[in-house]
Parts: C-alpha cells; sequence; structure tokens
C-alpha cells in the first residue's frame, strides 16, 4: 500500500503534511495527562535536522512502540492488503475503502470476514460537527461492535440527563476511578452498605451505558457544558500510552485515539467492575487500529514519525 492508498482509506487514515509526516488532527478522546518523559536518551533522538526548533519542542514523547500489540489476541487483517480499489457502501452508495464511516457499516464484499462483538455496556460516542467523519477511530467501534455503538453529531444527540445509570468519560474533577465505582453509586443512590454481592445471582454492571467525547480539547467543553450531559458521573480512565500515529501538537502520550479510549474502557469495566479475568474478549476492538498502525510503520520508519519521537 502507497501512502497516497493509506491517506485514502477511512477512518483514521491520515494525509501527509509539508514535512512528510501523517497532518495533526486532534479529533480523539482526551482522558488523562501524563508526566513528562524523564531521562531521554540522546541516542533516541534522531535525524532532527529537517525540523525547526519550534517543531522540535512541541515534538510529542512515546515509549518504545515495537511489538505494541504483542500481548493482545487480535484477528488477522491480511485479507484487506488484497482490496483492489474502492467499492460502494451498500446503504449510501459512496465510494469507500473499508468500511463506510457515514453509515457505519463494513463494506459488502468484505463484511462476513470483519470481527464482530458484543460489549459488556451500550457505548454512545458524541461528534463535534467540525470532526471529519474519516478522520475519526470512533468509527472502528461502530463497525465492530454494532449493536452496542452508536455516533452522534453534536448537537444532535440524546437528553442524557432524564437517564440513570450513564457513565462520560471525561477527565473531569470530580472524576472517579472505575474500581471506586461500586462504592461511588451505592453511595449516591442510598443503597444499604450492609447490602451484601451475593444477592447479584450473575456479573452486573451500576451503568447501562458510556458516554465518549469526539474531539479535539478546545471543543469538549462546549459538549461538557451542554444541559443534557450535565450532572452524569464522570470516569478517568487509567492512564495509557497512546499508539496513535497522528502527531498531536504539544499533547502528552496519554491523550488516546477514541478506539484506544473505548477498547481501554471495555477492559477495565470487565476486570475492575464485572471482576472477571480477561482472556482478550474485546481485542479484536482495535482490529483496524491494528491494521493502519501496521501499514504506517510499514511505510514510514518509526525513527522520523513526530507522534513517536522522544525528545
Amino acid at each position: 500500500m502507497s501512502k497516497s492508498e493509506v491517506a485514502d482509506s477511512d477512518g483514521g487514515s491520515f494525509e501527509e503534511s509539508k514535512e512528510g509526516q501523517p497532518a495533526g488532527n486532534m479529533n480523539e478522546h482526551c482522558c488523562n495527562t501524563a508526566s513528562p518523559v524523564k531521562n531521554k536518551k540522546k541516542s533516541q533522538i534522531t535525524d532532527l535536522r529537517k525540523y525547526s526548533t519550534e517543531q522540535i519542542k512541541v515534538m510529542k514523547p512515546s515509549n518504545n512502540i515495537d511489538n505494541s500489540f504483542k500481548n493482545m489476541k487480535i484477528s488477522d487483517a491480511s485479507f484487506l492488503n488484497d482490496l483492489d480499489g474502492r467499492n460502494a457502501c451498500s446503504v449510501c452508495g459512496k465510494s469507500r475503502k473499508y468500511f463506510c464511516y457515514t453509515c457505519h457499516i463494513p463494506l459488502a464484499n468484505i463484511a462476513d470476514k470483519i470481527p464482530k462483538l458484543r460489549l459488556p455496556c451500550k457505548v454512545d460516542v458524541i461528534k463535534h460537527p467540525r470532526e471529519i467523519d474519516g478522520k475519526s477511530t470512533a468509527v472502528h467501534a461502530a463497525v465492530i461492535a454494532p449493536e452496542d455503538v452508536q455516533i452522534y453529531t453534536y448537537p444532535d444527540i440524546p437528553d442524557y440527563s432524564s437517564e440513570g445509570n450513564v457513565l462520560l468519560i471525561f477527565p473531569d474533577k470530580e472524576a472517579i476511578h472505575l474500581e471506586d465505582l461500586w462504592a461511588c453509586l451505592e453511595k449516591q443512590t442510598h443503597r444499604r452498605s450492609q447490602e451484601p454481592q451475593v444477592k447479584r445471582t450473575k456479573p452486573q454492571l451500576p451503568f447501562t451505558r458510556a458516554l465518549f467525547i469526539d474531539c479535539t480539547w478546545n471543543q469538549t467543553r462546549k459538549i461538557y457544558n451542554d444541559e443534557r450531559v450535565q450532572g452524569l458521573q464522570c470516569v478517568e480512565l487509567t492512564s495509557r500510552d497512546t499508539l496513535f500515529w497522528r502527531y498531536q501538537r504539544g499533547k502528552p502520550k496519554s491523550y488516546l485515539a477514541t478506539i484506544e479510549a473505548i477498547y481501554y474502557f471495555i477492559v477495565d469495566v470487565h476486570t475492575n467492575v464485572l471482576k472477571q479475568e480477561y482472556h482478550h474478549e474485546y481485542d479484536d476492538l482495535l482490529f483496524f487500529f491494528k491494521y493502519m498502525f501496521e501499514k504506517i510503520h510499514s511505510i514510514y520508519d518509526k525513527d522520523t514519525l513526530r507522534a513517536y519521537k522522544d525528545v
């Protein structure tokens, strides 16, 4: 696959900037911050002469990205390499590469090969209207888990304030971590603290839906302050490093792509809320993300990609 072919693909694709890098586009969910990288080795910094001083200052630090998915079990996506050109979406008729990022369905010629998942809860994504559909990785979740993931474009969103047990995945100052969710919700609903958990005949979630905001950090506040999402319990994810290939100016490495945030949230729900051992049940949420990641790195040298630069 050439650079132009990668740039012409769907959901989470990139455009090449003047410096020969995937162009910056922060249309991704921002869930955590990270402390500055310490003890940077000079040997890790390569080929910086072609960048200006200002560019070097804002380069995002990252850890070693080799074997990034080695502990996951993600379905083989090599058949995507055999696709020749683009095809029409069976619903809207528009030309697409792997899936339609408008209709959130895979192309008919590969639909039976795309993994399908059921999630432990419903996931809604609110996308800012200025964000480009084809650049967001949120659509990956809607394609792979169509029965559980819904994407809305702001301001056309449901009134979540009238629903019970909806979580907003957002690092508000009052946000809690998932491992504290049971205690927090029991306190809010005035449950008797002595009620034994053995009364639950099977693992159940104390919420029905998780809400993600998919936009730049500057655009987030407008959606967050909307009265239709006011009063929701905010949850902050445990900090992880992003593998997102699109360079995000001045942002820490813990600013995850939306699909990464959804994946880690679901895994944390499985282990920290349902208290079950994780056996890679949801790794395929990263099916398209891993495929695009590997394509990017087959074309570009990771030592020259600014998104993975240690400076």
